[in-house]
């Protein structure tokens, strides 16, 4: 973890999940976000008392594990408080719905791994939170109420709204809850001025204009990908195994919640578009593309 400093009242530690930091005068300051588990939060602690900063709060920019892991022992070690917007909040407060709604169903051990379920922590509605200094923007689409930061030095905190190039190269596919609020966040981004603009999972860049287009382009090669699949009748479970074959992607537990529940987003987002439909034949689910009437 390495301690940046980004504008007058603005820092954040590069992290593998980037953490902001905004001050609010010389001894106080709010996280933004706080890693992946316990051992960030540590590594976390460690820095902001190396500078002598009191931590009066951490602003969740969604609920993910890897966004919230370190909620707990910064929150029982400094007493501090923890905000998140509407949905989020419930997610952070009981980590269990994560993995129970990624698997739709109780999740079996298997899944209840750091990677999917954080530990919980007590947080309180982003709309308590007023802070001189800080706006929070509605980033919707990969969770369900994710929120953006925006601080007075005119510098962006996106959450998980872009993806990196390296990332999508290697992937193809990233988690997406709701892929038209999605596609409106990408759009609603392409008007943002900011100084600089720090995704979570991206390097800091005063430009964002190509990592939208990036994203953008690889969610309609997605769409695509799965439309045309469906020239055929095919089951969920085809299109899983296509895409992954398709991608050269490896199947293990977590890639599987997350990727299914992501195409499954790409599908109901067909669906609501009149380009797919389904019926049941011999009690199986089957997708096809939806005839023009």
């Amino acid at each position: 973890m390495e301690l940046i400093k980004a504008g007058e009242k603005t820092y954040y530690i590069k992290n593998p999940t980037n953490i902001g930091i905004y001050k609010l005068d010389d001894n106080n300051i709010y996280l933004i976000d706080s890693g992946n588990d316990k051992e960030a939060g540590k590594k976390i602690l460690k820095i902001i008392n190396e500078q002598g900063w009191n931590i009066k709060g951490i602003i969740n920019t969604h609920s993910n594990a890897d966004h919230i892991g370190g909620n707990k022992v910064i929150q029982d070690r400094t007493g501090c408080e923890i905000y998140a917007s509407d949905i989020e909040e419930s997610f952070v407060k009981y980590p269990i719905l994560e993995s129970t709604m990624l698997y739709g169903g109780f999740p079996f051990k298997d899944l209840r791994n750091k990677f999917l379920l954080a530990k919980e922590s007590k947080p309180k509605n982003i709309n308590e939170l007023l802070v001189d200094g800080l706006e929070f923007i509605p980033l919707k689409g990969h969770f369900f109420d994710m929120i953006g930061i925006k601080t007075s030095d005119n510098i962006f905190f996106l959450g998980d709204s872009l993806f990196s190039e390296d990332t999508i190269n290697k992937y193809h596919l990233f988690y997406i809850y709701d892929v038209g609020e999605y596609l409106n966040t990408l759009s609603y981004l392409k008007n943002l001025k900011g100084k600089l603009f720090i995704p979570s999972h991206c390097k800091a860049t005063n430009n964002i204009d190509s990592l939208i287009e990036l994203n953008k382009k690889k969610i309609e090669e997605i769409l695509d990908v799965i439309y045309k699949y469906c020239v055929e009748n095919r089951t969920f479970e085809e299109i899983l195994k296509y895409i992954f074959e398709k991608y050269l992607l490896t199947m293990n537990i977590n890639q599987y919640v997350l990727i299914s529940s992501t195409i499954k987003s790409y599908l109901s987002y067909l669906y609501d578009n009149n380009k797919l439909t389904y019926e049941f034949i011999d009690n199986k689910m089957i997708w096809k593309q939806k005839i023009s009437d």
